[in-house]
């Protein structure tokens, strides 16, 4: 696949929000650009969609091509790799009706997420904390943000991650959500 350049590799051309992704917010080799970012074609040499939009109308997300929504969106996908894809169709649809905002929650997400990895991953919480990021309403996540702040100073990582490990599968079974990804 031939370089592909995106204005956004945060929010991606199919409608996952790369920023929310552990590989995303890993460190070292494995670290992912995001979607169109330096070094993307290097890491997703087959991404089909790229390659879709490069036959297309080679636009910078797909609810702006002209034959959206295509077969690869009648359907919420089944399963998952290192994100969540459960928001797909909905992320697009809200981005489509108005991208400003859709961003300026999104870099909210991002910004939640950052904390938490930040100040309460005891190494372990990565990948339930991208999840969290993705999948619950941002009400959950500013919620779950507050709680992760008024813990108290003496608990060590690993006590902040288990508080909030237990409170994100409170919120979840609350929301009647599953924070896990479908393989």
């Amino acid at each position: 696949m031939e370089t592909m350049i995106r204005k956004d590799p945060l929010f991606s051309l199919c409608g996952l929000n790369c920023c929310l992704c552990p590989r995303f917010n890993a460190e070292g080799s494995s670290t992912c650009p995001g979607c169109g970012g330096e070094g993307f074609a290097r890491l997703h040499p087959t991404c089909a969609v790229a390659t879709c939009n490069k036959k297309h109308d080679k636009v910078e997300y797909c609810f702006q091509c002209s034959a959206y929504p295509c077969k690869k969106y009648e359907s919420e996908s089944g399963c998952d790799s290192f994100i969540s894809y459960k928001r797909v169709r909905s992320n697009l649809a809200e981005a489509k009706s108005d991208l400003a905002a859709y961003r300026a929650r999104l870099d909210r997400r991002h910004e939640i997420l950052r904390s938490l990895l930040e100040g309460y991953n005891d190494g372990r919480a990565k990948g339930l904390y991208c999840l969290a990021a993705n999948d619950l309403p941002l009400e959950s996540l500013e919620l779950l943000l507050e709680k992760a702040e008024s813990l108290p100073r003496a608990m060590d990582a690993k006590q902040k991650a288990a508080a909030l490990k237990d409170e994100l599968a409170r919120i979840a079974a609350e929301l009647g959500l599953e924070l896990k990804l479908r393989k």
